[in-house]
């Protein structure tokens, strides 16, 4: 019988769909190891077409990406004859935002014949649809949101973010490269008053199998840390970790949580 391969970063969606899948395989990049899951195989990037045909020798015919990946150094002697022939491909991509680096990644696994599956696939649970989790939404949170879904749509259309920050129509903050916690951090810090929304949602034409928003216990304590009312996201766009403490935490803090419809 065929398995699935996920190719894991750090953080813990990649042990959440270990959970889901019968006898994975799971290959981790070198320095990004999953938390709470031993990988089969660890990889360096510049021995890209080893770990494919290792693959291919343990059965692999579906493969998912889970997890955090930072965009590693390469030593130029570590690459393989086959691997090599791949590099100026792979930097092109590097140089056109993660986004597009992530879709020259997809393409070269497609090539050597595997299925690219996504969340959805394999753990539908893990990504909500339509529906308010917690807390009631108010009109200040739809008009907040509003205003968020425009500005991610912005950031999205160039590469740059998938969340931001919105408290009475102003833009308090928006994702970077520092990521969601940064953000949450830098506004806990820097802003008077409370209230507001922090949306997140994919990127417009984000291939939605590879690096979908995740949202866990730590950025809802982050939004409380931030004075915020409300955390959006779009339905059906953005994973949830371990929803039943994430929505216990919305709770107690007193946030909203709301899967907003596209």
């Amino acid at each position: 019988m065929s398995r699935i391969a996920i190719i894991a970063g750090s953080g813990a969606l990649p042990a959440a769909l270990a959970a889901a899948v019968a006898d994975p395989v799971v290959a981790a990049m070198d320095g990004f190891l999953p938390d709470g899951l031993t990988p089969d195989l660890v990889f360096r990037l510049e021995r890209l077409a080893p770990l494919l045909a290792e693959l291919a020798a343990c059965d692999v015919e579906r493969v998912i990406f889970a997890g955090a990946v930072r965009r590693p150094s390469l030593d130029p002697a570590l690459f393989d004859p086959r691997t090599a022939a791949m590099v100026p491909r792979i930097l092109a991509a590097m140089q056109s935002g993660d986004d597009g680096l992530l879709r020259a990644v997809v393409a070269v696994f497609e090539e050597a014949g595997f299925t690219v599956i996504g969340v959805s696939d394999i753990a539908p649970h893990l990504v909500p649809p339509e529906g308010v989790l917690a807390g009631a939404v108010t009109e200040q949170d739809r008009r907040d949101t509003e205003r968020a879904v425009q500005i991610v749509g912005a950031l999205g259309g160039v590469d740059v973010g998938q969340g931001t920050v919105v408290a009475e129509g102003q833009c308090l903050a928006v994702e970077t490269l520092p990521g969601t916690d940064a953000m949450l951090d830098w506004v806990a810090a820097t802003r008077q008053g409370t209230g507001g929304v922090f949306f997140k949602a994919p990127k417009p034409e984000q291939d939605r199998r590879i690096d979908l928003p995740t949202l866990g216990v730590a950025t809802i304590r982050r939004a409380a840390a931030a004075g915020l009312s409300c955390v959006a996201w779009e339905a059906n766009g953005v994973i949830l970790l371990d929803r039943e403490a994430l929505v216990a935490e919305a709770a107690e803090k007193g946030i909203t949580l709301w899967a907003r419809a596209s």
